[in-house]
């Protein structure tokens, strides 16, 4: 199978929509963003980025190592010592999320206003008559 024929992260097969999907999850935007900052051990990763389960953010971290964008270093020390930090590939795409996160944060309250508006506009046409009860309400309902 020539791979080259799957690119195009519209077409449905593109093996670029699983690395978006990693690199864009929700934990796995965090956690690159939390690395950009500097190496973690897990708990002080799973402290910084506060929510995420243990299991999460292993596995989070096992993807992204897998993809090459976490590089995991394991010292043969007891109690054994395990960094995370990013690779070259990780930083790169750790710094394009964090700008989509940032974007996010500096755009926050023109969403909760578009949501505001959306949530009033849909509560009004919510509140109009069903088609199930009397047709010429809902029709002068829908049309006044």
């Amino acid at each position: 199978m020539n791979v080259r024929s799957l690119t195009g992260v519209g077409r449905q097969m593109c093996p670029s929509r699983v690395v978006l999907e990693h690199v864009t999850s929700r934990w796995g935007v965090l956690v690159l963003a939390a690395l950009l900052e500097r190496s973690y051990r897990f708990s002080e990763l799973r402290r910084e980025i506060g929510g995420v389960s243990e299991k999460m953010l292993a596995q989070t971290l096992r993807t992204l190592e897998r993809d090459g964008f976490v590089h995991r270093d394991a010292r043969p020390v007891i109690p054994p010592h395990v960094d995370y930090s990013l690779t070259a590939l990780g930083w790169e795409a750790a710094e394009l999320v964090s700008g989509l996160g940032r974007w996010a944060e500096w755009r926050l309250d023109e969403v909760f206003s578009a949501r505001e508006k959306y949530d009033e506009a849909h509560q009004a046409h919510d509140a109009a008559p069903r088609p199930d009860g009397d047709p010429e309400a809902y029709v002068k309902a829908r049309t006044s």
